[in-house]
């Protein structure tokens, strides 16, 4: 593989990383938007700032499981690892133009591996990589949701004789650390995907003998995702902090928290967890501890759905990518 096409490669997965952010921009800000605790442009800059100073203290082992530990490395060539990014982006695309918030990662994974299996057919799957992660498909909104709902519960149990107004200020100002720790979690584990694609890449090219992340990718993935989460999903934004259920400054506190540290959690054990469900579960969480009604069922089992087709869905884009940059002569 030479210069050239690495560079492309390189190039293409740090777009998927901007739209990464772009797309999950929702994910960091749209409590703290929807509460009114900042403005759109101001939370924007706040997710970004702290999408980036992920890239010191978190480790990178949710790169490894995703650039060598779910796909075989010996297979992959600048048509799989494009072909996958081709697949993962024209999905996220289109469910932003729908304003679902579906999952960056699992598009991401689903169209690397739909991408594999059209070159060298399901022996390209190491199963043992993809268990963790199947299982966090259906855990990571769970415990959102849990963690979302007991944090609520605590709250108003320990502030129940104060006045509303008072836990209102203090709240707006909580929350704001609160957003903080989440965009500190999205960074950290959304923009190691990234980085475990441009070191496959590298890789496979030739370019380093054995995997590693090396510090100059680290950066370059979170500075794109910032950039992305600056520009901001303003559609999906509508539909994470308005459309599911309406939150307060308490409410958005719990349920960025409840993400933050699902997020922290995935991170340490290597994990290439969803950040989308995981603050979806806790917004819904969050709402279901004023009545199961304050929640919009039907917007969230249109959300539910999206998340199922995702990574079947981006891999078939990426397959039919593959077959046609195959047929161009793309190695």
């Amino acid at each position: 593989m030479d210069f050239a096409l690495v560079a492309l490669v390189i190039g293409v997965a740090l777009v998927f990383d901007y739209i990464n952010g772009f797309h999950d921009a929702a994910n960091s800000i749209a409590t703290v938007v929807s509460t009114r605790v900042l403005s759109p442009g101001k939370a924007v800059l706040w997710a970004a700032f702290f999408n980036f100073a992920a890239a010191f203290g978190f480790g990178t082992a949710v790169a490894k499981t995703v650039g060598s530990g779910m796909i075989d490395i010996t297979i992959v060539t600048t048509a799989v690892i494009l072909a996958g990014l081709l697949g993962a982006i024209v999905w996220d695309l289109i469910t932003w133009w729908v304003g679902l918030p579906t999952s960056s990662s699992h598009a991401l994974i689903g169209g690397y591996a739909g991408a594999a299996i059209a070159k060298v057919g399901t022996s390209a799957i190491i199963t043992s990589g993809w268990t963790k992660t199947l299982i966090f498909i259906v855990l990571a909104p769970a415990i959102g949701l849990l963690l979302g709902l007991s944090l609520m519960i605590v709250i108003l149990w320990l502030f129940r004789g104060f006045a509303p107004s008072r836990v209102d200020k203090w709240f707006r100002r909580l929350q704001l650390v609160s957003a903080a720790l989440y965009s500190l979690g999205h960074g950290a584990n959304d923009a190691q995907k990234t980085m475990g694609i441009i070191a496959g890449a590298l890789f496979a090219g030739g370019f380093i003998e054995e995997f590693r992340i090396d510090m100059w990718v680290v950066l370059a993935a979170h500075a794109a995702i910032a950039a992305g989460t600056l520009s901001g999903g303003w559609r999906i934004i509508l539909t994470m902090g308005q459309k599911i259920t309406r939150l307060q400054p308490v409410g958005g506190f719990a349920a960025e928290t409840a993400g933050a540290i699902s997020l922290f959690t995935a991170t340490a054990l290597g994990v290439p967890v969803s950040t989308t469900h995981t603050i979806t579960g806790a917004i819904v969480g969050v709402g279901a501890t004023r009545r199961l009604s304050a929640v919009r069922w039907g917007i969230a089992g249109r959300i539910v759905w999206a998340w199922i087709l995702t990574i079947p869905a981006s891999a078939i884009i990426a397959a039919a990518a593959f077959y046609l940059l195959a047929a161009v002569g793309m190695p």
